[in-house]
């Protein structure tokens, strides 16, 4: 036994030595060759090499590690070897680009559209609604369509009435038959006298044969249709030609939707609209917009546009909500240059985007400032700063900016470059740079938009729907489903309630902007099944929140606007907080710190 312990560890060790020798011959042979394949200039500050994050470049650390937010190895801060090329270029290699999502795109031009969503109801063509009366003066006897929404068809008869004076008249015309032959006028008048009160040739020659006269007489629909208004109750006493029914021919409807004032620009006559209606889940309708109103509701600051539809099976029915999209094609913009939203960065003054450009060193992005058009949905149309063929970044911009800024180059927050990115707070851990983040927090205070002076009552009205919105926020924090989906309701019930009047001039469209952009971000909010919905929601309300208090000011305190750059697929996203801590709204409890205050807004 003790001589079969003996052989094991012998093949064991000869086993081990071949393994180290083989390994040092793939490995460590050529250590050399293989450092010059691939050489690194290791970044040192006061002698030490300072370390980073490939996903997150902001983390800068005298020590190995790993990274305090996504946990990853921390690697060696590189110099930029491109800085001969260009110097404000932003070189990326492609694990780096991987890690931080970033993909690229042909800047390419096309026509644009614009997809513009439009809310109505469907109501009854307003042509075809008749007011059916009585031509004859008396009281109700008999009622045969009783109820509202009774069909009736032309002809039938609906109601028969007591009329004293259509019983004289009847008199007047036995009395003229018995001297037609020597007073024929008379006769004929008394004829065309019945005639007037709508009686028929029929009905006068069957009282003619019969020499007597009718109590009651028939009233006749002159339409068909349904009863959608019932004026009269038996017994009640009309006059000749009051409405006793009003009846709609619903074979024609008309869909009217709403058109909000900042997209009447988009809309006109011809267009063709695509609808669908709630009741009737997975079917769509189609048809083109007749009209458009000429003025604007002064209430509720916006326009109808009339699609009428064949409604001859009766699908539609009148008060049904409709939602209808719009493509919507720029006038006088054919062929134009056209780049996905994710691409831009703005600042509220500036828009920037990051161009690809490729080297013997590998792959570079220089930050270039444009002028944007129209928004197209999900797309801009560029009015200046790009030219068809060139390669731009539509993913992960925030991480090429990031880099940026790390490098002391020009970036959307630093134009005239200048590292300013030094702290950012993740569950507490804050790296050094050579510039303090009270530094970066002015720069940020200085990109604001254009402030526009609205009164006390403004401001005031504006209040709940802060509340709301924080309160809001603060059950994203907690992962609390039901409480997030009960205050995104709150907010859209105090959206409703502020009064448009309080804003003037100026400061009003920009309100009827804000409003109709938040009340599209909110319309479906009560169908949200769980909280990845509502944090979908919270951001794009968050973008309009954050420019709303850019240009209104409505708060008597400061408030901060925070940044995730890992929130939307690693693309960022902005919140307001009414404190200072982050607690992000897009993670929760899963990466609660994740975050930084970017701007104060006092």
């Amino acid at each position: 036994m003790k001589a079969i312990d003996k052989k094991t560890i012998i093949i064991a060790a000869a086993t081990l030595v071949v393994g180290l020798l083989a390994g040092w011959l793939l490995f460590g042979g050529n250590k050399s060759n293989s450092h010059d394949d691939h050489e690194h200039v290791k970044t040192e500050i006061n002698g030490e090499t300072v370390w980073t994050c490939s996903m997150h470049p902001q983390i800068r650390q005298n020590e190995t590690g790993d990274c305090p937010i996504c946990g990853m190895d921390l690697i060696p801060l590189e110099d930029d070897q491109n800085a001969d090329i260009d110097p404000n270029a932003i070189s990326m290699s492609p694990t780096a680009m991987q890690l931080a999502n970033v993909s690229t795109a042909i800047v390419g031009k096309m026509n644009p559209v614009k997809q513009v969503r439009l809310n109505g109801k469907v109501q009854a063509d307003e042509r075809l609604v008749y007011s059916q009366s009585s031509h004859i003066p008396g009281r109700i006897e008999k009622l045969t369509v009783n109820f509202t929404g009774e069909f009736v068809n032309k002809g039938q008869i609906i109601a028969y009435i007591y009329s004293p004076e259509l019983v004289t008249a009847q008199e007047e015309l036995l009395e003229a038959q018995k001297i037609a032959e020597t007073q024929p006028q008379l006769f004929v008048a008394a004829k065309e006298k019945l005639k007037n009160w709508k009686l028929s040739e029929k009905q006068i020659e069957e009282i003619l044969t019969s020499g007597m006269t009718k109590d009651e007489f028939p009233v006749v629909a002159d339409v068909s249709g349904y009863t959608i208004s019932k004026k009269i109750n038996l017994g009640d006493y009309v006059r000749k030609g009051e409405t006793i029914y009003e009846i709609a021919d619903l074979s024609k409807v008309w869909v009217l939707f709403d058109v909000y004032e900042s997209d009447i620009s988009w809309i006109k006559k011809g267009d063709k609209v695509e609808f669908t209606i709630a009741s009737m889940p997975g079917e769509s309708f189609i048809s083109i917009i007749t009209f458009l109103d000429p003025v604007i509701d002064p209430k509720t600051r916006v326009a109808k546009a009339r699609v009428e539809y064949n409604n001859s099976n009766g699908k539609l029915k009148p008060e049904m909500f409709a939602s209808g999209m719009v493509q919507a094609k720029l006038v006088n913009k054919s062929n134009s240059i056209v780049v996905p939203k994710t691409a831009v960065m703005w600042t509220g003054k500036r828009s920037v985007v990051y161009v690809k450009t490729n080297s013997e060193q590998g792959v570079n992005f220089i930050m270039r400032e444009i002028t944007l058009g129209s928004a197209l949905g999900d797309s801009y149309v560029v009015e200046e700063g790009l030219m068809e063929g060139e390669e731009i970044a539509v993913n992960g911009t925030f991480s090429i900016d990031a880099a940026a800024q790390l490098a002391g180059k020009p970036s959307m927050m630093s134009p005239e470059g200048g590292q300013v990115m030094t702290g950012h707070n993740h569950g507490g851990t804050t790296t050094e740079s050579n510039v303090s983040h009270e530094s970066h927090e002015e720069q940020n205070k200085s990109t604001t938009s254009k402030t526009l002076s609205i009164d006390k009552k403004a401001k005031e009205a504006l209040q709940p729907i802060y509340n709301t919105y924080l309160n809001w926020k603060d059950a994203l924090t907690n992962d609390d489903f039901k409480e997030a989906q009960k205050n995104a309701a709150n907010f859209k019930t105090a959206l409703e309630k502020v009064d448009m009047g309080l804003f003037k001039d100026e400061a009003h469209m920009v309100w009827m902007d804000f409003q109709g952009r938040l009340a599209k971000n909110l319309e479906h909010i009560q169908h949200f099944s769980d909280i990845e919905q509502l944090r979908k929601a919270f951001q794009s309300v968050s973008v309009t929140m954050i420019e709303m208090t850019n240009s209104f000011a409505p708060l008597g305190k400061t408030i901060y606007v925070q940044h995730c750059p890992m929130a939307d697929n690693n693309k960022g996203a902005d919140w307001l907080s009414s404190e200072k801590e982050i607690k992000n709204p897009y993670f929760g409890s899963s990466m609660l710190k994740c975050g930084e205050v970017t701007k104060e807004i006092k």
